[in-house]
């Protein structure tokens, strides 16, 4: 890890750090606009988008968002309330509590994941290269860290 940083270091940050809040801010209005928070959008995408080692428990789906536990149950609540989720018991341990998306809740999310997807594909370059920068960035400051480590 570098000790210290160059200006273009901290611009790069910045512009990173500047496409990926274009980004969220995009994603807030589109959530806004479904009449979802987006946190709430991000649930529903990250019940869909589940890997196959993941089931979709409450721990589970908190961990993935990274909020606590009783924030997520409360997220939960919110979403049944509104019919985009339900609650099922688990097939092979009937107290095991799973969150899966309704209709309404598949529909809301394709339509959101639809615009994301096209947002991405329009501002994705912009974002790849602000990262490529940092990477690139990074890899010369570890490139003088053992030149450096050669010589001494």
């Amino acid at each position: 890890m570098a000790t210290t940083l160059t200006l273009d270091d901290y611009q790069a940050l910045a512009e990173f750090r500047f496409q990926l809040r274009k980004f969220f801010h995009f994603s807030e209005r589109a959530a806004r606009a479904a009449k979802l928070e987006a946190r709430q959008y991000q649930l529903l995408l990250a019940i869909k988008g589940l890997p196959d080692d993941r089931r979709s428990r409450i721990r589970d789906l908190a961990e993935l968002l990274m909020v606590e536990h009783h924030s997520m149950v409360e997220l939960v609540d919110r979403l049944v309330a509104g019919g985009y989720v339900r609650r099922i018991r688990g097939e092979k341990d009937r107290r095991e509590v799973l969150v899966s998306l309704t209709t309404k809740g598949e529909r809301v999310l394709q339509k959101l994941a639809l615009s994301h997807h096209a947002e991405l594909s329009s501002r994705g370059p912009a974002l790849v290269i602000a990262l490529e920068r940092i990477i690139d960035s990074a890899a010369n400051h570890a490139k003088q860290r053992s030149e450096h480590s050669k010589h001494a």
